[in-house]
């Protein structure tokens, strides 16, 4: 089952896919339910409320129609992963514990939802705007002090996610901060789909394309600290909410192609590590995030206001 947040035509609220350009509206098949997945997601039995209010003949409306929202408002926690895939260890040649994995925090306001415009910092203030592709986890259920055997059982689902990272900020602070944090420098969608649908997530691929040119691309086993292991980690200093979500970490740049032009230059690079295949964003860019089996979260890249003040 795939479910998003939808706005449009006077409407908002739930939806479950019914196939890959219609959804039916959560609240017209079980007006009962809460009108966010955080709450649904806190009652007894959580999702499968959802799945248990589709029928067969239920009215569907085309998805593109309508804006796709961030299907979690607002989590509790937003917990993220730094060093996590070998690759990427490698072509940093930065060095990680091979025992604890990395963890730092994001902002709920520093993510859009698919197909919403990413914003790109302007340029007098940062240059090095990365993509990152990765796993998203929601958790379903509240744990604490969870055995990795029992970890999966608390995961609700699974989404695409782009962790934008501001390098030249990021550098700035021991815990990375404000340059994983900048408005709407990051996305997650289209949906979440349940963890029965998708399987085992180490039996799919992370892939990464900035206007059609693949950028990233390794197999999810190559995560150091698998999914079950860091919800058990993460469980044992705080109790794993409903709606929490885990971004997995990112995997290396691709080596670029003999004709890859942007990707061989890395003099067009700003960040900390010269990366050959690695490119930044820019506005007008097309970046979309694929995992295997689930989905394609797709952005357009703005440019963010002038770094003039401005009362919001």
């Amino acid at each position: 089952m795939r479910v998003i947040s939808f706005e449009g035509h006077g409407q908002s609220g739930l939806g479950v896919m019914a196939d890959e350009a219609t959804f039916v509206a959560v609240q017209e098949i079980a007006p009962e339910l809460p009108n966010t997945l955080i709450e649904v997601l806190q009652l007894r039995d959580g999702i499968d409320h959802i799945r248990r209010a589709l029928r067969p003949g239920a009215k569907a409306y085309r998805l593109e129609d309508f804006t796709l929202k961030p299907f979690l408002q607002r989590p509790n926690a937003l917990w993220a992963l730094a060093l996590n895939f070998k690759s990427h260890i490698a072509e940093t040649g930065l060095t990680t514990s091979l025992e604890y994995p990395q963890i730092f925090l994001r902002t709920p306001a520093s993510f859009v939802g698919h197909a919403e415009p990413l914003l790109c910092p302007p340029p007098e203030l940062a240059r090095a705007y990365d993509y990152e592709g990765e796993l998203g986890v929601v958790i379903g259920k509240a744990g604490r002090h969870i055995p990795i055997d029992h970890a999966l059982e608390h995961v609700a689902g699974y989404t695409c996610l782009n962790e934008g990272s501001v390098r030249e900020y990021q550098i700035q602070n021991r815990q990375f901060g404000l340059g994983k944090n900048f408005e709407a420098s990051g996305a997650y969608g289209p949906w979440l789909m349940t963890a029965d649908e998708l399987g085992d997530p180490e039996y799919q691929a992370v892939v990464t394309r900035v206007n059609g040119v693949t950028r990233q691309r390794a197999p999810l086993s190559d995560m150091l600290f698998d999914v079950p292991s860091v919800v058990s980690y993460l469980s044992q200093g705080y109790l794993l909410r409903p709606g929490d979500m885990i971004a997995m970490g990112t995997p290396g740049a691709l080596r670029p192609a003999s004709g890859d032009v942007e990707g061989q230059d890395i003099s067009r690079q700003y960040g900390p590590f010269k990366t050959p295949g690695l490119v930044h964003m820019h506005p007008g860019d097309v970046v979309e995030v694929e995992i295997t089996s689930l989905g394609v979260l797709r952005n357009t890249v703005a440019a963010d206001a002038p770094a003039t003040y401005r009362i919001a």
